[in-house]
């Protein structure tokens, strides 16, 4: 994310932070905010906002840098996402003070939070990533638990010999919306669990 970060003029600075944040998911006048950035790039990088930001050119970025109304709208959005991860208002926060500092684990084998996102592939990864989102928007202390896929699910298409094939693409980390959540001092979140005679790290990629 840095290398992005880099490339952003001073006023849009905080536009990666949005992007690797999955909020945007779900949260209309944030996924515009991308979109007014460069609408053919957004329909092009298939609505990804970390690819957007990749490939969007450096004039387009100063030019919505001087965007009185762009500016209006992205920062009208960025006090709307402080609120949310600021969480002190949520429901949960609101209605069971006392258990804030517990932790709800959700295990799930998919995980379908949004397409530029390839780990699910059906109907139950769907229903994990609207409960994830909906425990977010609840404030509720929940960590999805999950595999991250390599290669995510396939894609098919129809050669002229006619028969169905299935493609399988590897995952391009560095073009979704992931990355390491880190600790007070920096440090990237690992979780250890002793599993089948020896120890095996999770880290913590997604922020929701």
């Amino acid at each position: 994310m840095n290398d992005i970060i880099e490339r952003m003029p001073a006023k849009l600075r905080r536009l990666p932070e949005l992007a690797f944040n999955l909020w945007w998911s779900w949260n209309a006048d944030a996924r515009d905010i991308f979109r007014r950035l460069d609408f053919p790039l957004w329909r092009r990088t298939q609505h990804n906002p970390v690819k957007v930001l990749r490939l969007v050119s450096d004039a387009t970025l100063a030019a919505r840098a001087d965007d009185a109304a762009f500016l209006r709208r992205f920062n009208k959005v960025m006090i709307d996402f402080d609120r949310a991860m600021a969480n002190g208002h949520s429901w949960f926060h609101r209605t069971y003070p006392h258990l804030t500092q517990k932790t709800i684990a959700y295990f799930s084998f998919e995980f379908g939070l949004h397409s530029s996102l390839p780990i699910y592939s059906g109907g139950l990864g769907i229903l994990a990533g609207d409960h994830a989102k909906e425990a977010s928007d609840l404030g509720l202390p929940f960590v999805g638990v999950g595999f991250f896929y390599p290669q995510g699910y396939f894609r098919q298409r129809l050669p002229s010999h006619g028969w169905q094939e299935a493609i399988y693409e590897p995952t391009d980390l560095t073009n979704v919306p992931i990355h390491p959540v880190v600790d007070g001092n920096g440090d990237e979140l690992r979780i250890a669990v002793w599993m089948g005679g020896r120890t095996v790290q999770a880290l913590s990629l997604i922020h929701i």
